[in-house]
């Protein structure tokens, strides 16, 4: 009896080093092609969100109802205290400009999730497969981590010399 219950442990801890095994090898397993994908998809993302902050932020300094950031900013610090709104004096007009900001503002996170989710499902750009597969080894493995990050920064380096090849003003000017 004893025997029987020294050979089930060892059975047990062989299953458990193999399934061990098996969890380090899927994380080792990334390849560069999807590593290269899965950093492209990132990439993309930053590129539309980056696209989407510029559009908010040209809404906010080029409004015509609420004159500048400087008064943005004075609504945006005001805004849910009906005291402080009073005090500074906000227009009906003001207001619904601020709303319409808030509104952009929100549509956007949603728009950069919807865009990410769309490319993740897309098997030819990234499929849900690979993306969770690269995303549990960068999470188990800082190696992967470090080289989907390096290649991120490789393709966003690659897209900022190359729009200023082209003529584009660069990132900041």
């Amino acid at each position: 009896m004893k025997r029987l219950f020294g050979l089930a442990l060892l059975l047990l801890v062989l299953l458990n080093v193999n399934a061990m095994a098996q969890d380090e090898s899927a994380a080792e397993e990334v390849t560069d092609e999807e590593i290269q994908k899965f950093a492209a998809m990132e990439d993309s993302v930053m590129v539309f969100y980056n696209q989407k902050n510029e559009e908010l932020v040209d809404m906010i300094k080029n409004n015509e109802v609420i004159d500048g950031a400087g008064r943005y900013n004075e609504i945006k610090g005001a805004w849910g205290n009906e005291e402080k709104l009073a005090e500074i004096e906000l227009t009906e007009e003001e207001k619904a400009a601020y709303e319409e900001i808030l509104g952009f503002m929100e549509s956007l996170s949603g728009e950069v999730r919807d865009l990410k989710i769309s490319l993740i499902k897309n098997d030819e750009i990234l499929g849900a497969a690979t993306y969770n597969k690269v995303n549990k080894a960068m999470k188990s493995n800082p190696e992967i981590k470090e080289k989907v990050d390096s290649t991120i920064a490789e393709l966003q380096d690659a897209r900022e010399s190359e729009s200023s090849e082209e003529g584009g003003e660069e990132p900041g000017a």
